[in-house]
């Protein structure tokens, strides 16, 4: 059932090259939401309750989960968000990925200092430590797959342009005027 959003909704004009892009988006969105509610519930089994910096990187885990779970949303909406909704849910999804990235590089550098000073866990060193790092793991393919997700959404962004600008006209979508190559006229030696 909750991939039975990827279908086009009917009456749906846009391009098969829109329509995939569209469900890549969500199947990156899906895996960004499955990782991060994964990295969430890791952090949590450390044990961190005491600790501002382990209730910062729950908030960071949840909110990368909120920001996927809106990126599924407004590509399921019939009307592709403009202005500053728009802006926003970018420039709140980059700096996600960038704290993301932040986050995983510091579990993988610096795993005993940071879990032994900053996060100040119940758990075990050892256990820890290879908790800690399966959350820089998910971190940085949560890192790479919101950059993938930002790239589908600007795809996206200029599709929606496309569709809406030339309103399913195909000869407004190629950069071919006239439905010639434009060769026909040219000296013999340059027709190929």
């Amino acid at each position: 059932m909750g991939l039975s959003v990827i279908a086009p909704p009917a009456g749906d004009s846009a391009s098969p090259a829109h329509r995939r892009a569209r469900r890549a988006f969500l199947v990156s969105n899906y895996m960004i939401l499955g990782a991060a509610s994964g990295c969430g519930f890791l952090t949590l089994s450390l044990r961190l309750v005491p600790s501002v910096d382990g209730f910062l990187l729950i908030l960071l885990h949840a909110i990368t989960v909120a920001a996927a779970v809106a990126g599924c949303a407004v590509i399921a909406a019939p009307d592709p968000p403009r202005g500053r909704v728009y802006t926003a849910h970018m420039s709140g999804t980059v700096v996600v990925s960038i704290l993301q990235g932040a986050a995983a590089v510091l579990a993988f550098s610096r795993t005993s200092e940071f879990l032994a000073d900053g996060l100040k866990s119940y758990v075990r060193e050892e256990d820890g430590a290879v908790i800690l790092r399966m959350v820089g793991g998910l971190g940085i393919a949560i890192f790479c797959l919101e950059w993938v997700a930002l790239a589908l959404a600007f795809v996206l962004r200029y599709y929606a342009y496309v569709d809406r600008e030339c309103a399913g006209n195909p000869m407004r979508r190629s950069a071919k005027v006239g439905g010639e190559d434009g060769t026909g006229n040219w000296p013999w030696l340059f027709q190929a």
